[in-house]
């Protein structure tokens, strides 16, 4: 099998991964976002000199002898000046559009609207070249002249557009700046959040291997979460665990007395020399060995039970359908062949959330107890009170002492039964169903007898 541990990305990479995807991202924004700003304020400012300029050589015309007259001032060519890079172009047109000064190619573009204000910008090209132009109005109205002179002036964009790339640069490089030093926050961050998960696996290495214990909550709640479902996890492992070494030694416990009485039974019956005798050794020899059986039953029985309640769902059960088929079953007939055994149920179904197996496992026990221990006849029902619903099993007598009351129920208590017969391990696993779906063991003596009950919670809703 290959090894998975490098093919995938740690949490640490997969989150660090994420941050550089959303500030990759977040930079190509910024960067479009810096040039659009960067453009728009170089052409705001280097618009201002090409207006400046233009009134400049606007201011300087006068009218003399009815005719528009321009002297080109310093201070125009000055502010175009500052963009000593570019190329700049200029003309003065009087009222119908003739050229009084300048170069012809500055000239509003054919198909151009021309809007009604004093001032005009537009993008043209100046010998090849990209440029950006204004045009001026002055308005004259004098005895001698009337009209309108326009002044156009256009420069390149060099200028415009090295400082648009000098801001967008600058604006990324802070940006830069600050993803790195939150690229750093982030993986402090990281790394600090997923310190915990550190620590518990320090705890998980440093561990007995049989300390199943709940590890300590005290984290996160992202962590927590994870926590809570492990310590859940152990839980049921250390039930596990437990049902594993109650079975080993309930067997070594069990098995050792009746196993030595077996051998030296049948080594007894060897011995004897007459038929008689041999064939007493024998019964004795099956009746340990039929008792050996039961015991091993039972013990599985126990072990299959408690491996289902951790391992099976709980699911709407019926408990009539247990009763039935317990009864339907006949294993009883074995125990105690010839005593009757009466079904009481209704008709109206009793429903609780449970395992159906660990159920016919509790019930047959149920009736096994009584039909060894009680009297006949024996009764095996199923009844409701309000939110309990209850499986029972009566016989006809009495009942135990209450001091054998108090001891039902635990492992290898059959000392408390009459006779002392039973490894005592029936009604321990009775108990164990009825605790693993939050019920309980009862015990009660009616008119009619003496009744043991497996209590469980009533499901509400009942089945139609």
């Amino acid at each position: 099998m290959a090894d998975t541990s490098t093919a995938q990305w740690s949490l640490l990479s997969r989150v660090m991964t994420a941050v550089l995807a959303v500030l990759a991202v977040g930079g190509v924004i910024v960067a479009v976002a810096s040039w659009t700003y960067g453009r728009s304020a170089a052409r705001q400012a280097y618009d201002r000199l090409l207006v400046g300029a233009a009134q400049d050589i606007a201011e300087s015309i006068d009218v003399i002898d009815g005719a528009p007259l321009t002297d080109l001032p310093v201070s125009a060519f000055g502010l175009l000046g500052l963009a000593a890079d570019d190329r700049i172009t200029y003309a003065v047109r009087g009222p119908n559009g003739g050229l009084l000064t300048g170069h012809e190619t500055a000239r509003l573009p054919e198909g151009l609207r021309r809007r009604t204000g004093d001032t005009e910008f537009f993008d043209a090209e100046m010998q090849g070249e990209p440029a950006r132009f204004v045009t001026v109005v002055r308005r004259f109205a004098e005895r001698d002249f009337s009209g309108n002179v326009t002044v156009t002036v256009g420069q390149t964009l060099l200028a415009r557009n090295a400082m648009a790339m000098t801001l967008a640069r600058g604006a990324l490089t802070a940006a830069a700046f600050a993803g790195a030093v939150l690229i750093v926050i982030a993986f402090l961050v990281v790394r600090s959040a997923m310190r915990p998960l550190g620590r518990i696996a320090d705890n998980l290495l440093a561990r007995d291997p049989y300390d199943l214990t709940p590890m300590e909550t005290n984290v996160p709640s992202e962590v927590g979460v994870m926590l809570v479902a492990l310590n859940r996890f152990m839980l049921r492992l250390d039930r596990q665990v437990d049902a594993l070494r109650h079975l080993i030694s309930d067997t070594a416990h069990q098995l050792r007395t009746p196993v030595a009485a077996i051998r030296a039974q049948a080594e007894l019956a060897v011995e004897q020399d007459t038929p008689a005798r041999q064939a007493q050794r024998l019964e004795r020899l099956l009746r340990r060995t039929r008792s050996l059986g039961e015991l091993l039953d039972q013990i599985l029985s126990r072990a299959l039970v408690i491996h289902r309640t951790d391992n099976a769902p709980p699911v709407p059960v019926d408990l009539r359908d247990i009763a039935l088929a317990v009864i339907e079953e006949r294993d009883h007939e074995l125990i105690a062949p010839g005593v009757p055994v009466a079904l009481v149920i209704g008709p109206d179904p009793i429903i609780v959330m449970a395992d159906e197996i660990s159920l016919r496992e509790a019930a047959k026990n149920l009736l096994v107890n009584a039909m060894r221990h009680g009297k006949p006849s024996i009764r095996i029902g199923v009844s409701a009170q309000g939110a309990v619903a209850s499986l029972w099993v009566e016989d006809s007598g009495s009942g135990p002492s209450p001091d054998v009351l108090s001891r039902l129920g635990g492992r290898f208590e059959s000392s408390a039964l009459a006779g002392g017969t039973g490894s005592g391990l029936g009604l321990s696993i009775v108990r164990s169903v009825a605790e693993a779906f939050g019920g309980r063991l009862c015990f009660a003596t009616t008119d009619s007898g003496f009744r043991a009950a497996l209590e469980l919670p009533a499901r509400e809703e009942r089945a139609p």
